[in-house]
C-alpha cells in the first residue's frame, strides 16, 4: 500500500511538474508571438521606410533642377525674342548672325531637353487648361472654337509635369 501512495504522490508530483511545465512553455510561446509580431511590423516599416526613401531620391534627382531650369526659361524667351527681331533686317551680317544665332539656340535647346525640359506644343491644338494659359480671345476665319491660334509665350514640361504653362490666344466663335 505505501508503495501504491507513493506512486500516487510520485504521479501527483509529475502532474504538477507537467501542469507547471505546460504554463512555463505557454507563456514564452505568447511572448514569441508578440516578438515575431513586432519583428514582422519592424521589417515592414523599414521596407516602407527604405521605398519611401528611394522614391524621394528619385524626385530629387529627376525635379532637383526644376528651379535653375525654370530660371533658365526667361533667357530662352529673350534669345528666341532677339532672334525674331533680328530676323527681318536685310543686312547680311546680320542674316550670317541669326543662323549663327540658330545654332547655339537649337543646341541650348537639345540640352535642355536631354536634362528632361520640353516644349508645349500650342498653335494649332485645342485650348487645354492643363498646359495653356488663356491671355485673350480672338475671331479668326477658319479656326474652330477654343483652337490656339497665338502663343505669347511657350510652356514647358519638365519629366513630365508641368513647369510653366503656355500663354495663348483662343479662337473664339463671335466676332
Amino acid at each position: 500500500m505505501e508503495n501504491h501512495e507513493n506512486k500516487d504522490k510520485d504521479q501527483v508530483k509529475e502532474e504538477q511538474v507537467n501542469v507547471e511545465a505546460e504554463t512555463v512553455t505557454e507563456e514564452p510561446k505568447k511572448e514569441e508571438i508578440d516578438y515575431k509580431e513586432k519583428y514582422f511590423y519592424l521589417a515592414a516599416e523599414h521596407e516602407n521606410y527604405r521605398k519611401r526613401m528611394e522614391r524621394e531620391r528619385e524626385n530629387t534627382l529627376k525635379y532637383g533642377n526644376e528651379k535653375v531650369l525654370s530660371d533658365l526659361l526667361e533667357v530662352v524667351d529673350t534669345f528666341e525674342r532677339t532672334i525674331d527681331m533680328l530676323r527681318s533686317d536685310e543686312d547680311q551680317k546680320v542674316k550670317n548672325l541669326v543662323v549663327g544665332l540658330d545654332m547655339v539656340n537649337k543646341l541650348f535647346l537639345d540640352k535642355l531637353d536631354k536634362h528632361g525640359l520640353t516644349p508645349v506644343e500650342s498653335l494649332g491644338k485645342d485650348f487645354d487648361p492643363n498646359f495653356h494659359e488663356a491671355m485673350a480671345q480672338e475671331y479668326m476665319e477658319g479656326k474652330k472654337p477654343n483652337e490656339v491660334i497665338k502663343e505669347f509665350q511657350k510652356g514647358y514640361i519638365l519629366n513630365g509635369r508641368l513647369l510653366r504653362a503656355a500663354k495663348v490666344v483662343v479662337a473664339s466663335d463671335k466676332q
